[in-house]
């Protein structure tokens, strides 16, 4: 007897370790296709980063800009977009209104006008550009950024950083509120989301302005698109994680990493990605923020609202994910409370005729006694 408990029990043993690996397995696709993702979306929109359509301007309106302008255009195959203008006065109006990426000025003692403010790469490209235009005329180039960054964002990029950061605080909040807080009515973690994107925009103002100084100014509306941005992503996770479960780690990270930091143009601006980063970065709320952040601080505001708007659109595609989630969960409620009614109802009908048996069987045996 105790040969065949041993059996049993090492049997069961042996069923328990094959279920535990069985599971183990199931959730290390979670990682690898996280492993696949990253390096898809990375690689291809940063491993090889070449202009197209890049815009500058060739400043004068005589032949020779006119042949200049030409010969760029024609020599970089449409990598540059080369266009004259009249002066120098509108040639640096575009550059702060974000319309170029640099004006080169031909003569004796050429000049080249950059913003790296609106991004230090394409900025480098343009330098490039127009150092071997210089130095094929045997003049030395004169660089002059007219929309500098803040002293504590030398290269442009900490406010990408700063957007990852924020990212990272927001969608890694919602494996949490939506595991452990699963037992939490919708409504109470929705509240969760929106004091947790509180508490994350918050660090991130903090992280820009007395931590590391990566802006000088506007940090009131730093913090506020910031606070957009992390509402959008907590709100969206949360809503997502009533459908996808398990997997809700992998969708947001597919929706805002892999996607989102890949199109920001906090690194490459889309004229130096492959097409399909550069369309997202219209309407992805990575690049609502990263060029957001910009515009209210380093351009005066300008095209601001149409970044705010793409911030402001998120978040309310995640109040509506979040009312989705509502209307499934309350459906589950009710499918829930039909099954158990149907349930108590069997087990009564299977009751009945037993009582109706036993009632019988007393009535016969009285009969009997009589």
């Amino acid at each position: 007897m105790s040969a065949g408990v041993s059996v049993g029990s090492a049997g069961t043993s042996a069923g328990s370790d094959r279920g535990a690996l069985r599971h183990v397995l199931s959730h290390l696709v979670t990682p690898l296709l996280m492993c696949i993702g990253m390096g898809l979306a990375y690689l291809g929109a940063f491993h090889a980063p070449e202009p197209h359509a890049l815009r500058v301007d060739v400043v004068g309106s005589g032949a020779s800009a006119q042949v200049l302008a030409q010969s760029l255009q024609d020599k970089g195959d449409g990598a540059l977009s080369v266009r004259t203008v009249a002066d120098r006065a509108t040639a640096v109006d575009h550059l702060r209104t974000q319309q170029s990426f640099g004006a080169y000025l031909p003569g004796p003692s050429p000049e080249l006008v950059v913003a790296t403010a609106s991004s230090d790469t394409s900025a480098t490209v343009v330098q490039k550009v127009f150092t071997e235009v210089a130095a094929g005329q045997g003049s030395p180039l004169l660089v002059t950024d007219v929309a500098p960054t803040a002293d504590g964002d030398p290269t442009g990029q900490g406010i990408f950083f700063l957007l990852v950061a924020v990212s990272i605080g927001s969608y890694a909040s919602v494996a949490v509120i939506g595991g452990a807080g699963a037992v939490l009515a919708l409504r109470v973690r929705a509240g969760l989301a929106l004091g947790t994107s509180l508490a994350v925009s918050a660090i991130g103002a903090a992280f820009a302005g007395p931590v590391f100084g990566l802006v000088d100014q506007g940090l009131g509306g730093l913090w506020a698109m910031a606070w957009l941005y992390s509402a959008g992503i907590l709100l969206i996770g949360v809503g997502l994680h009533t459908f996808l479960k398990r997997w809700t780690t992998l969708g947001v990270m597919l929706l805002f990493v892999m996607l989102n930091f890949t199109s920001s143009g906090g690194i490459f601006r889309p004229e130096l990605q492959p097409g399909f980063f550069g369309s997202l970065h219209a309407f992805w709320n990575g690049a609502g923020f990263v060029e957001g952040v910009r515009s209210h601080v380093y351009f005066g505001g300008h095209a601001l609202g149409g970044h705010v708007l793409v911030l402001v659109l998120w978040f309310v595609a995640g109040l509506a994910v979040v009312g989705l989630a509502g209307l499934a969960e309350a459906k589950r409620r009710r499918d829930a409370a039909e099954r158990e009614r149907m349930v108590a109802a069997a087990r009564t009908s299977d009751a009945a005729p037993s009582a109706v048996s036993g009632a019988a069987e007393e009535e016969m045996e009285e009969s009997v006694g009589v």
